[in-house]
């Protein structure tokens, strides 16, 4: 059986630039440095935060806001925002049959309790004591240290009424890249009409920062554009994100009369050992594995700035100019920080967008990496490299 064509009709991001799509093609077209980062609350590593949202645009029970961490609300907040726009919220009859999948970190600490029970057994040693007298009093119901990772899919479930199949996927960026692929190929095969696909991350938390840089894997120093860090050894800088996608059968969004963002060709992932030259070989095999014809091509580069996978991803990209590919390079982590499991559909949300307009976002480097785009924009490739694991690629074109 020949497989479905694949169509992006609803996109819904919530990031340091703002909120919905508007906002995002706006900013992402301006170019330039970010418009928000803090590098005060948590120094010497920078941070991109969400700005002012008011969750009960879309979270409209003080009940469920209560008991969702900011990560939660994020991915809430995103996964409504692309219901609303595919035009899918609200119609039951369609919520029905919306599967769900999700990639999702394993959920926030409770870092006061944490304090708490380390700060006693600092003093008086009865770890075990100690930790059954104070997790029974200190944690909520919905909570053992960390949320767990499938409440994300739960809440989205609750609050939007997304009623058919849901899937979770764990694994920082791999779990992007999964959620993606899992969704289009199962569209691809006849396995279902509508996925709502995406995931979150709340930057701002002492845990996840800690978690990273006992890895080596922060930028400890003043903001610079993800190609640039090379210079002091490499490194990302989170940004809180929610990025969820609509994906549809041709057919079905033709019965709808709902037009596409784009169609999405293939998405292709891998996990090598990333050993030297691992990554650059990785990326070489699954590129051609797409069969993409020489021209323009718009690369929208989910590198995180972590080395050396940042540079390896762009040996790999430089590489194409001699296959016969006029590449047009944008990392949008240097706009939006890097939002690990958020970051790939962010990615490919934003290829979308730019597809639909037939406008490639500005140069956001002040490097010679990204230049203007030569001839006209009809397809994306968008890349994700996991700062230790994972590597995905997917193309994506324009639909007349």
């Amino acid at each position: 059986m020949k497989p479905r064509d694949v169509w992006i009709t609803g996109v819904g991001l919530l990031s340091s630039l703002g909120e919905g799509n508007a906002i995002h093609e706006r900013q992402m077209g301006a170019g330039g440095a970010p418009i928000r980062l803090d590098e005060t609350s948590y120094a010497p590593y920078p941070v991109h935060p969400l700005g002012d949202v008011d969750f009960s645009l879309q979270i409209p029970k003080k009940s469920d806001q209560r008991q969702m961490e900011l990560w939660q609300r994020i991915g809430v907040y995103a996964s409504g925002l692309a219901l609303a726009d595919s035009g899918l919220a609200h119609d039951p009859d369609l919520l029905g049959k919306t599967n769900l999948v999700v990639a999702a970190g394993s959920g926030e600490r409770d870092t006061a309790v944490d304090a708490k029970i380390l700060e006693s057994v600092g003093s008086a040693g009865e770890t075990e004591l100690l930790a059954k007298e104070v997790l029974p009093t200190a944690l909520r119901p919905t909570l053992f240290l960390a949320q767990l990772s499938n409440l994300l899919a739960g809440n989205i479930s609750i609050v939007h009424n997304v009623t058919a199949s849901s899937r979770t996927f764990m694994g920082e960026e791999m779990a992007g890249f999964s959620a993606i692929e899992n969704a289009y190929r199962r569209i691809a095969a006849g396995q279902g009409d509508v996925f709502l696909v995406g995931g979150a991350l709340n930057a701002a938390r002492e845990d996840l920062l800690l978690g990273y840089e006992l890895g080596k894997n922060l930028w400890p120093h003043p903001y610079l554009p993800v190609w640039s860090r090379k210079v002091d050894g490499g490194g990302f800088i989170p940004g809180s994100a929610g990025a969820f996608l609509v994906l549809e059968s041709r057919e079905h969004a033709e019965a709808r009369s709902r037009k596409p963002y784009a169609r999405i060709r293939d998405v292709l992932t891998d996990c090598c050992q990333r050993r030297p030259g691992d990554a650059t070989r990785t990326f070489e095999t699954l590129f051609s594995k797409l069969n993409v014809s020489e021209g323009p091509l718009a690369v929208m580069s989910g590198a995180s700035g972590v080395e050396p996978v940042t540079s390896e991803e762009l040996g790999f990209l430089q590489g194409l100019e001699d296959k016969g590919h006029q590449v047009a390079i944008r990392a949008h982590g240097t706009r939006l920080g890097h939002s690990v499991e958020a970051h790939f559909p962010a990615g490919v949300g934003l290829a979308a967008l730019a597809l639909a307009s037939g406008q490639f976002f500005a140069p956001s480097d002040e490097n010679w990496v990204e230049s203007p785009l030569e001839g006209e924009l009809s397809r994306v490739l968008v890349t994700g490299a996991g700062h230790w694991r994972g590597e995905g690629l997917a193309l994506l074109e324009r639909v007349e």
